[in-house]
């Protein structure tokens, strides 16, 4: 172990960082780099100027360049300038090494194009060890500080979605709740009244729902992920139940399905209903009502099993890279239902958690939605917030 790397506290392992080292000596570059090189650090070498800008045009997010003074071609000052003078580079920290005499004037220049300090050599190596440590790590700290800083924004947006849903989309049935109620006050037939009864129910259920997707993206949100209760279940089974759980909704609509091969396999049942749910759903609000909802399920594969949606109509190009992100919005239609945009971002979150993937295709007059699940379900995985 390197005495000089022991002398300073460590840099925090919290995923590699990187260092560009110039030099045109090729023993300089092999020294700097067995001084500077850890687990955590990648050290990035580079002979000459035009060598150096070459890697900082592919390499971003560098915490530290150590440029040589006397390079031919383009000495440190010219490349340091360059540095400078790109918005992409100009906030990388620099220090200047330099074998030549202690002039002051190349001290003034070094600080002029934008240095942090400027070293002689031969380099007191515990000195530049710890140097370079001090910007590892506050380039650990403003990297700490963007991840706070994106998920306090993000949870700022997920709460402003909430107080939207509470203060506007729960408000409609609510307000059909209220006004069913008045109806029930007076004097009714029977027909009428049984009639009044389902739209309570209905938008009790539309409630209902609305609630538990917000709980889900909760849950989702803050414990990375929804608890998996795996068990023995059949999906042509899980399929057949979300069918007619919708069919019982919208009596008029078509809803066909297929089987084929070994359904059997080891989920959560209450979650892949839910995520059927969403998609069959999906498909009968969003589809063509003049086209059937085609569920296909397929367990000819011996380690997966597949579950198709197709419906007719297609979803518009623009919006297809975003509709599994939560609380997408799009133009209102008339006669549509419209809900929060919570089914297929849950729906997505339950099948990765099950160690399987969602696909859409949209092309022709038709949309497919393809689920595919291991057999058997992982156990402990974590879901992706």
């Amino acid at each position: 172990m390197n005495p000089t790397k022991a002398a300073c506290p460590s840099v925090r392992a919290t995923g590699r960082i990187k260092c560009l080292v110039v030099d045109d000596t090729p023993e300089n570059l092999v020294a700097l780099q067995a001084l500077l090189q850890r687990d955590d650090i990648e050290i990035l070498t580079a002979s000459s100027g035009r060598e150096a800008l070459e890697i900082l045009l592919l390499e971003s997010d560098i915490a530290l360049a150590l440029l040589d003074v006397q390079m031919p071609e383009m000495d440190g000052f010219e490349l340091a300038a360059l540095i400078r003078g790109s918005e992409r580079t100009q906030h990388i920290p620099l220090i200047f090494l330099t074998a030549s005499s202690r002039e002051q004037n190349w001290q003034f220049r070094g600080y002029e194009s934008g240095a942090v300090d400027f070293l002689y050599k031969p380099i007191d190596p515990q000195m530049l060890v710890c140097k370079a440590n001090v910007f590892f790590e506050l380039h650990r700290q403003k990297q700490a500080l963007a991840l706070e800083l994106q998920q306090r924004t993000e949870a700022l947006q997920i709460n402003e979605m909430f107080m939207a849903v509470l203060s506007h989309d729960l408000r409609t049935p609510l307000m059909s709740i209220m006004a069913a109620a008045e109806v029930l006050r007076r004097p009714l037939p029977p027909e009428r009244v049984a009639a009044v009864a389902d739209r309570i129910t209905r938008s009790s259920k539309r409630m209902a729902g609305m609630v538990e997707d917000l709980l889900d993206v909760t849950r989702i949100r803050q414990a990375q992920g929804l608890g998996l209760h795996p068990a023995p279940a059949r999906m042509d089974l899980l399929v057949q139940r979300a069918l007619d759980e919708m069919q019982t909704g919208f009596p008029d609509r078509s809803l066909t399905s297929a089987t084929d091969g070994d359904l059997a396999g080891v989920w959560d049942a209450e979650r892949i209903g839910q995520v059927l749910s969403n998609l069959i759903g999906n498909a009968v609000h969003h589809g063509d009502a003049a086209q059937p909802v085609q569920v296909s399920v397929d367990g000819t594969r011996a380690d997966t099993v597949m579950v198709t949606v197709v419906n007719g109509g297609t979803i518009p190009v623009e919006l297809l890279p975003h509709l599994f992100v939560p609380f997408r919005r799009q133009a209102r239609q008339p006669g549509r239902h419209q809900g929060l945009g919570l089914g297929l971002f849950i729906a997505d979150k339950i099948v990765r958690q099950h160690g399987g993937s969602i696909e859409v295709q949209s092309a022709g007059h038709s949309t497919r939605f393809v689920v595919q699940v291991p057999r058997i379900a992982p156990r402990g995985v974590d879901g992706e917030a």
